[in-house]
């Protein structure tokens, strides 16, 4: 039988024929991204483990491959028979530990070699790129380059640079979902609504967690807990979870014993974990964006990049094994109480916050939402040990302390609190914990958004002059920014000016105000038609200064807020234009926005979000 018989045409009109309701359709492609999603999620943690294992198996097995172990390795073994693995199991075992700092070296230039020749240039980055997507571009994603990313990550994590595997989980679900969809040749509503139930299913995959992967996608993706799409996102998250626990049993990313609240004097201290943990997760979020605009602006080939993160994730891990990879078995080790020192914690919880973004600025693939786990739970730890070691009689458990911990520097990060909230419950099962991780993630959300506004994936596309709104349906004109499209070369006037020179430039130009600069050329005013003609009242009007009767009070623009935040601030006054001036010195005009900027730039941006959609490969 030919196999255009099944081609996407074939299949859509086909579907037409039956004329089945769109619910039922829908729901049918749900099932479909919610199984692929599954598979391809368990596929993906199949090829990190063993790539992993392979070259670190003499540091620890990795979670999820404890009763799994000889058997990979022997059918590795039996693929690459002259290789032997030693007593360790591992590439190690072969050439001594003393290389540990080779180990993510080497991944480091696969990595690097596959994104210059096999990746390219990528539009959309990552979960913040899929959060563009959906707002910007109908949620077309190039969901060709998929196997090749997975690959990229599984060769990231496994080669132990510190980054999660959760991210590209995410992606993985994403793009099968964007694939569905384009294919089908569905509209753009009903392809983000596929995209986020792909995210739900990944997440549910990723941490055997269907509630947490419902809400990350609402909250994160989606941007709202939107009825319509609560649905198909909901299946395909519990088809996901269905799958993975078929195959890889019903236990939790994590086995966390139960801890319960022994008194309500201890609700202070997690109080002021909830501080500490804001303020990792600000330090986190700045960290990520601060070292990708240095490596951004370093002139090095791009396949060299990761070779330089991995040389010093390399030489960090000799000295802190626990850096490598996805750093569960850390994080169990943590949860069930190991003896760990503060020293160490600390020391883990600083190396993940600082490693982590510069990986992911080099170019290796992977995510910011395990390592912030990581940080999360030897925070927590090494602030429950000392705070045992302070109030020895409230039977303080440092390892409810780090499981909380894990919670409140995620929602510091992410800026979602139900999802924090709901994957702390669906690892551990137990809800009896539920104050203090509802005090502690309220503090770090409040203090984290305060310092930073914006959330580790949110900040990139801010500084490229994308502001998400609730419901990810964006007005264009939040898309483009002021410096775009502003006037930088701008006729001005100098407060000794006469009156009859603004009136005649005024005129000539056809402007309806020209900025007032001083003697050191700097911004004090703005002369208008109107306040001409309030002077004009005065006989001895065309003899005064532009200085006398400019206008002093001023509303400004800056050149990286977008067009709708400046249109807004137009609104209030109904003024016809904004002089542009730097954030970090009001007194220096960098452009002017006009009336006719702004149409201008509506024109821009229709045409900008029409490219897009129809970008992907």
């Amino acid at each position: 039988m030919s196999l255009k018989l099944f081609s996407p045409g074939k299949i859509v009109l086909w579907l037409n024929r039956q004329q089945f309701s769109e619910s039922v359709a829908l729901a049918v492609i749900a099932i479909l991204v919610g199984l692929t999603s599954g598979i391809g999620v368990w596929l993906f943690k199949q090829l990190f483990n063993l790539i992993y294992m392979t070259a670190f198996g003499g540091l620890g097995t990795p979670l999820g491959l404890l009763h799994h172990k000889k058997i990979i390795l022997q059918v590795f073994h039996d693929l690459v028979p002259w290789i032997e693995f030693g007593r360790t199991g591992s590439i190690l075992g072969l050439v001594g530990n003393w290389t540990i700092y080779l180990v993510p070296v080497i991944g480091g230039l696969v990595v690097g070699l596959i994104a210059h020749f096999f990746i390219g240039k990528e539009r959309y980055l990552g979960i913040a790129g899929i959060m563009e997507s959906v707002a910007l571009g109908g949620g077309r994603l190039p969901y060709r380059k998929i196997p090749t990313k997975t690959v990229a990550a599984a060769l990231s994590i496994g080669s132990g640079a510190s980054v999660g595997p959760a991210d590209p989980s995410v992606q993985i679900g994403a793009y099968l979902g964007s694939m569905f969809g384009q294919l089908l040749r569905l509209s753009d509503e009903r392809i983000r609504a596929l995209v986020a139930s792909g995210v739900a299913g990944g997440i549910a995959a990723a941490f055997n967690a269907p509630i947490t992967g419902i809400f990350f996608a609402l909250e994160i993706i989606i941007g709202e807990l939107s009825v319509n799409a609560f649905g198909i996102v909901a299946l395909a998250s519990v088809i996901s979870s269905v799958f993975t626990q078929a195959v890889s049993g019903s236990q939790p990313a994590f086995h966390i014993p139960a801890y319960a609240f022994n008194s309500v004097w201890e609700m202070p201290l997690y109080f002021r974990l909830g501080v500490l943990s804001g303020l990792s997760a600000a330090f986190y979020i700045r960290l990520h964006h601060f070292t990708r605009g240095i490596f951004e602006k370093w002139n090095a080939p791009r396949w060299f990049k990761p070779v330089v993160a991995g040389l010093v994730v390399g030489l960090v891990g000799i000295y802190l094994p626990q850096v490598f990879g996805t750093g569960y078995v850390t994080i169990e080790n943590i949860l069930d109480g190991k003896p760990l020192t503060v020293t160490l914690l600390l020391s883990l919880a600083l190396a993940r916050l600082v490693l982590t973004p510069l990986c992911i600025s080099c170019g290796f693939h992977g995510g910011v939402f395990a390592p912030a786990l990581f940080s999360g739970a030897t925070l927590g730890g090494a602030y429950g040990l000392v705070a045992k070691q302070f109030f020895p009689s409230l039977n303080i458990s440092p390892p409810a302390f780090a499981m909380v911990g894990m919670a409140a520097v995620l929602a510091g990060t992410i800026h979602a609190p139900i999802t924090s909230f709901m994957l702390l419950f669906e690892m551990t099962h137990d809800y009896r914990i539920i104050l203090p991780l509802m005090a502690a993630v309220n503090v770090s959300l409040f203090l984290s958004w305060h310092l930073q506004h914006d959330s580790v994936y949110t900040l990139g596309l801010a500084r490229k002059g994308i502001r998400l709104q609730r419901g990810r349906d964006v007005d264009v004109l939040e898309t483009i920014t002021v410096n775009e499209v502003m006037e930088t070369e701008t006729v001005t006037l100098h407060e000794s000016d006469s009156l009859s020179l603004a009136t005649d430039l005024l005129t000539r130009k056809r402007y309806h105000g020209l900025p007032v600069l001083n003697d050191a050329g700097e911004l004090t005013g703005i002369i208008t038609v109107q306040d001409i003609d309030r002077a004009q009242g005065d006989n001895s009007s065309m003899v005064r200064t532009v200085g006398e009767v400019c206008t002093r009070e001023l509303l400004l623009a800056y050149p990286d807020e977008t067009i709708g935040a400046a249109l807004r601030r137009i609104g209030v006054r109904n003024v016809g234009q904004l002089p542009v001036v730097a954030r970090n010195n009001l007194s220096r005009l960098v452009g002017l926005l006009r009336n006719a900027d702004i149409a201008r730039a509506y024109d821009l941006a229709v045409t900008r979000r029409a490219a897009i959609r129809h970008r992907a490969l």
